[in-house]
């Protein structure tokens, strides 16, 4: 793993969050994207050399809105960046780490990604990103 690549936090208004980050962080989130197959809007917000991904849920089914139902807005989880997704995979797979999608998926921010599950981290979903070329 290179480095933290973003970290992911749950809100319930994409709107109301990206008033308050851009208050907190002093600027403007630089873009918004909606991802379909997670059921999700994004928006990013650059901070120095980090990211923050505010994520909305789009509807009652997805990721987000079951995670902020269960345990309400926050941090949801941290993405590191990797060179090579599938040998990741693999490697941590061989380690015991349990992989929610041994396929990559494409993900925000022009990223294909790949989660762990909590239950195998200590209790924080993982996301391993890796840049689509």
């Amino acid at each position: 793993m290179n480095k933290i690549e973003h970290i992911g936090i749950a809100v319930t208004d994409l709107e109301k969050s990206n008033e308050l980050f851009a208050s907190l962080f002093g600027k403007p989130h630089y873009k918004t994207e909606d991802v379909e197959s997670e059921g999700v809007k994004t928006s990013f917000f650059q901070v120095g050399s980090n990211k923050i991904e505010l994520l909305e849920g789009t509807n009652e089914n997805s990721p987000i809105s079951k995670f902020i139902e269960k345990k309400g807005e926050g941090v949801h989880h941290i993405a590191f960046a990797v060179d090579d997704i599938l040998s990741e995979v693999a490697r941590l797979k061989k380690e015991g780490f349990i992989i929610l999608n041994e396929i990559p998926k494409k993900g925000a921010d022009n990223k294909l990604v790949v989660f762990l599950h909590p239950k195998s981290t200590n209790g924080v979903l993982i996301e391993l990103c890796q840049e689509i070329i």
